[in-house]
């Protein structure tokens, strides 16, 4: 039983009990770093699954960073399958090129800022917080916007339907005739139809006079009730304001930032009417004084898993993202922000990460990692209970029909 490992700081990581599957272990402190190899199969995921039940014994996040988009979202499933207790959250991708003039869709919006809201809280819920490389190089909102533009209604409260209309609006929900989607809302008479960004249904306020008499979530596809509930959290409709104020400030800092003659432009037009065309989102940084970064949202307890070569996906990203504003940028009637003022670069990146605690997961050249555990079968289900099996790379016929992980006993 043993895996070779690089120790880079002053903290140890055993070995022996990194691979026994009984924690607690030493987890690197702020500053430090581990260089680990990377478990083959779905060996990755249940590493870190150990390593976030013992950083949540000391209430620290496990930030995992992985190199592919791919392999992110398979953490996000194995790790809750390896320990369904851990709350784990993605951090989805935009899943557009950077400068498109494509939007993100709707769900992808709804579930980035329910977990940008569960961050900027004092004591989030999050446990383990899964990104892409290229996501995390991302600017993003600041965490004051998020939580100062998220409001609860709850039953018995007063309210009025028209400046409630207005205020969906500006926080950019769409009007509709039926909700279906998140970021939509329909109002007729006393009832109001409401799906808010980061859940999971929409709901159903039912209003006796101004007063909100019941809430109860409804099914999107038969438009039936399904059940009452006592409050509902509306996010921000999307991850930059709308309101007047905004957009005066977003058309200031355009003329502030990017030469030319800002009347040619549909962008900023549309902005001056209150209509978000496709593609604002790289603008982002014109809605606001100052934008964050992913690392602007992390406790500073928090541990990072770096998953893979992120460095040369960072890097490769970068150039992509440098060379597609070199060719963009000769168009005067949609001007471009430089990408500096949109991503972090990998130097950047990596000068923010020295301030965390670093676990390294990278696949080593010749290096044979094996990884014995207890281990049962439970419906022809591989299930790790103590030494005796091993995690493989390759399923099983009856794990791939289950779309289980890859661990053979």
């Amino acid at each position: 039983m043993r895996i070779f490992l690089k120790q880079e700081a002053v903290s140890i990581l055993t070995p022996e009990t990194a691979l026994a599957g009984t924690p607690p272990w030493t987890l690197p402190s702020a500053g430090t770093r581990f260089a680990l190899a990377r478990p083959p199969g779905s060996g990755d995921a249940w590493l870190l699954s150990q390593f976030a039940a013992q950083a949540r014994q000391e209430h620290r996040l496990v930030v995992a960073i992985s190199a592919d988009a791919l392999d992110a979202q398979r953490l996000v499933d194995e790790i809750r399958y390896f320990n369904p207790s851990l709350a784990v959250r993605p951090l989805p991708d935009w899943e557009t090129l950077p400068y498109d003039t494509l939007s993100p869709h709707q769900d992808l919006v709804s579930d980035r800022l329910e977990t940008l809201y569960q961050l900027s809280q004092p004591h989030s819920e999050i446990d383990v917080l899964v990104v892409s490389a290229t996501s995390a190089l991302y600017r993003l909102s600041p965490a004051q916007y998020v939580a100062a533009h998220t409001f609860f209604f709850k039953q018995g409260q007063t309210i009025d339907a028209e400046p409630l209309r207005a205020q969906l609006v500006f926080a950019g929900y769409q009007h509709v005739s039926q909700v279906v989607a998140p970021g939509e809302f329909a109002i007729r008479g006393g009832l109001i139809d409401l799906f808010p960004m980061g859940s999971a249904l929409p709901y159903r306020l039912d209003l006796f006079g101004d007063q909100l008499d019941s809430i109860r979530a409804f099914d999107p596809d038969t438009q039936r009730g399904l059940y009452p509930v006592p409050e509902v959290r509306l996010l921000p409709g999307r991850e930059f304001p709308i309101d007047e104020a905004a957009r005066q400030a977003f058309r200031r800092r355009w003329r502030e930032r990017i030469e030319g003659d800002p009347s040619r432009s549909s962008v900023y037009k549309d902005i001056g009417t209150g209509i978000a065309s496709a593609g604002i989102e790289y603008y982002l940084p014109l809605f606001f004084d100052q934008t964050a970064t992913l690392f602007d949202y992390l406790p500073t307890a928090s541990v990072l898993a770096l998953h893979g070569p992120i460095e040369s996906a960072m890097t490769r990203f970068w150039n992509e993202t440098s060379e597609r504003h070199r060719f963009l940028s000769r168009d005067a009637t949609r001007p471009i922000l430089p990408p500096a003022d949109l991503f972090l670069n990998t130097e950047g990146f990596f000068s923010r990460a020295k301030d965390y605690g670093r676990i390294s997961l990278q696949i080593r050249a010749h290096t044979k990692v094996s990884m014995r555990c207890r281990c049962s079968l439970s419906n022809g289900v591989p299930k790790i209970r103590s030494a005796g099996c091993a995690l493989s790379s390759t399923p099983s016929a009856t794990m791939q029909r289950q779309n289980r992980p890859a661990v053979a006993c």
